[in-house]
């Protein structure tokens, strides 16, 4: 097989760190990992995440918040927004839509992303409706794979679509009812919930602090936060 049609160019090989995973561990005082929260639009995932982060950087922990919007704008940018810069037939093949194969794609980058933030050590938040199991599961066999069992900490933000229609801060459930937006997930487009999350927020009855207790407390409970 030559080499431009080879899956993988022979020159393309890991390249081992001086400084290991446990070093960095060790110097933050805390175990990196990936907390992945997923929902509905509107479910408050941004809300709850955003208080978790924010009630971990007053503990000392270093963290970092991949939210679902803002990697839509550079790293995961549809190809409206590539077209200008890099033009159409750059945009056409790495821009992302919301169809289920860009949706694949879509959580594919962000689980490379998240598991090198975890690899450094860092708490990593991340916000994502990621309504298929199948690419859930996938990032999660990559940042146990490449860590350690437990790594990977699947946090349900369970609303009703009921009521992430009723809140609907951005007006997208309306469009969707009206057929402006297609592939909507919970509405043209399933969800698939998480049968055995590792945290289930049932968000009915519980303020968003409330509930970024309960991660935080899960996290301290199982060693993410050795200072505490």
């Amino acid at each position: 097989m030559n080499e431009s049609s080879s899956n993988q160019r022979p020159e393309v090989v890991w390249h081992d760190q001086s400084v290991s995973r446990e070093d960095r561990e060790r110097q933050l005082a805390q175990r990196g990992c990936v907390v992945w929260f997923t929902g509905l639009s509107g479910c408050g995932k941004s809300t709850i995440a955003n208080a978790v982060d924010r009630k971990l950087s007053e503990l000392g922990a270093v963290t970092t918040l991949l939210d679902g919007d803002n990697i839509r704008h550079h790293l995961c940018a549809g190809p409206d927004r590539l077209t200008a810069e890099h033009g159409p037939e750059f945009a056409e093949r790495f821009g992302l839509g919301f169809g289920a194969i860009d949706r694949e794609e879509n959580i594919r980058r962000i689980g490379a992303v998240a598991e090198l933030f975890a690899s450094t050590g860092i708490i990593t938040l991340t916000a994502f409706v990621s309504p298929y199991a199948r690419d859930r599961q996938r990032v999660r066999q990559l940042i146990e794979s490449v860590g350690r069992g437990g790594d990977f900490v699947e946090v349900f933000v369970d609303t009703p679509l009921e009521t992430c229609e009723q809140r609907d801060p951005k007006g997208l459930y309306k469009k969707a009812r009206a057929g402006e937006i297609q592939n909507f997930t919970g509405i043209s487009d399933p969800y698939e919930a998480p049968p055995t999350p590792e945290i289930h927020l049932q968000t009915a009855d519980k303020s968003p602090e409330a509930l970024a207790d309960e991660i935080v407390n899960y996290l301290k409970q199982n060693g993410m936060l050795i200072r505490t």
